[in-house]
Formats: C-alpha cells, sequence, structure tokens
C-alpha cells in the first residue's frame, strides 16, 4: 500500500516541486495551503506522515503540530516541519512541539524524500495493529484485513472501528462517541452514529464480524466478542 503524505504548505510553487519526485518515490501525496484545509483532509483520512509548513496564513505550522500531538486521534502521525528558519533555536522549537524531523528551505527533494523514508522506518516499529480474532486494523497503513481479505469502509467508519477496537468491552453512549470519535468542536446529530454504526456492520457483514459491533437498548454501543 503506498504511504499516503498530506503537505500543508501555502506556497503552490513549492507543492508543485514536490508533487512529481513523491509520486515517483511511491508516495500518494495531498496537498493543503491552510491549516483550515489541513483538519478537513485529516478528519477524512489519516495520512501516514505531514510535511508542515512553518509559516502559514491562518495558524502557524508549529501550533499547529502542538495540536496534532495533544489530540489523541492524531499525535502518533509523524511531522517533518519545513521552514527557511535554520537558527539552532527555531529548530529545537520545532523538535519540542513534538515534530520528528527538520528540513530548512531550500531543500532537494531527494534530500527530502530521504528524511521522510528514514521518519517513517523509525515509527514503523511502533505502528498500531489492533486484532480481534481474524480481524485486524492497521493505523498506519489505513487498513482492516480479515485474513487475506481487505474490509473496504469508509474513514469515519475506519475511526469508529479504530475506537470500539482500542476501548473493547466497554459502553459508550452516543454522546461520548461523538467527542471520541468526531471530536468534542464538531457539532452534528447524535442519530448520525446510528448511520455510521449500520455502515460499519454492513462492512463487517461479509467477513462475519458484525455481530461484535453491539446495540446496548437505552444506553449506546460497545464492542465485544461476547453476546
Amino acid at each position: 500500500m503506498q504511504p499516503h503524505i498530506l503537505i500543508v504548505e501555502d506556497e503552490a510553487a513549492i507543492r508543485e516541486m514536490l508533487q512529481i519526485p513523491l509520486n515517483k518515490a511511491g508516495f500518494i501525496l495531498e496537498e493543503a495551503p491552510d491549516v483550515y484545509q489541513a483538519k478537513t483532509m485529516i478528519f477524512n483520512r489519516i495520512p501516514q506522515l505531514i510535511l508542515l509548513d512553518w509559516m502559514l496564513p491562518d495558524t502557524s505550522g508549529i501550533e499547529f503540530a502542538r495540536q496534532l500531538k495533544k489530540d489523541s486521534k492524531t499525535q502518533e502521525i509523524p511531522i517533518i516541519i519545513l521552514t527557511a528558519r535554520g537558527e539552532e533555536q527555531d529548530k529545537i522549537r520545532g523538535l519540542e512541539v513534538g515534530a520528528d524531523d527538520y528540513v530548512t528551505k531550500p531543500f532537494s527533494p531527494r534530500e527530502l524524500i530521504a528524511r521522510i523514508k528514514a521518519v517513517m522506518r523509525r515509527v514503523s516499529t511502533h505502528s498500531e495493529k489492533l486484532l480481534v480474532k481474524e480481524l485486524q486494523l492497521d493505523s498506519i497503513e489505513h487498513r482492516v484485513m480479515v485474513g487475506t481479505q481487505e474490509v473496504q469502509m469508509g474513514p469515519t467508519e475506519f475511526r469508529l472501528l479504530q475506537f470500539f477496537m482500542q476501548h473493547p468491552e466497554r459502553v459508550y453512549s452516543r454522546d461520548q462517541l461523538l467527542d471520541q470519535v468526531w471530536g468534542a468542536n464538531v457539532y452534528i446529530e447524535e442519530r448520525t452514529i446510528d448511520v455510521h454504526i449500520r455502515r460499519l456492520r454492513k462492512a463487517l457483514t461479509p467477513h462475519g464480524y458484525e455481530r461484535l459491533v453491539q446495540t446496548v437498548r437505552g444506553v449506546g454501543y460497545r464492542f465485544s466478542e461476547h453476546k
């Protein structure tokens, strides 16, 4: 599976410069010119790595990195800071907020690719794989498998299943699931949870695992191997 990289960079010329070499290196590249669009893209699909410019028009890259590392849903995403600020104190500041590496502009695409591969090798040893019977979720590859068969599901169903597999046997109300999976600042109807639960069960049904997602009448939902 090709690694998915999100580049958050307001300079279109830099985004264009990186598109071809990164694709040739086997990466799928998504682009966001600011933090606002980056958040939407991350919500729709968690990237395997973020290339993050320090100077952005709405929120600084440093502040965004700090936000990502405080959120349990994004704190494991490796971040490489891109910046023209080459002073040692700036590098230290970038690393202190949780960035995995720091690349000073101007840089060559070859150098950047080498650094991306080095960071991804380091984090691959911490790849979170959740397993229940033959149902396996890999948060780094963003893939759900049953044996050798891939389970097809949308990004929201993936996040929902990941949360359930991380917290088995516990009952969660719709309101709790909204906070944990969608985020406390996202305003959607609680019944939206029911729609995504149905979609998740539908995705698991061909593989015989839909019964793991259980309704607890009058309370909410639970993920359990037991009836």
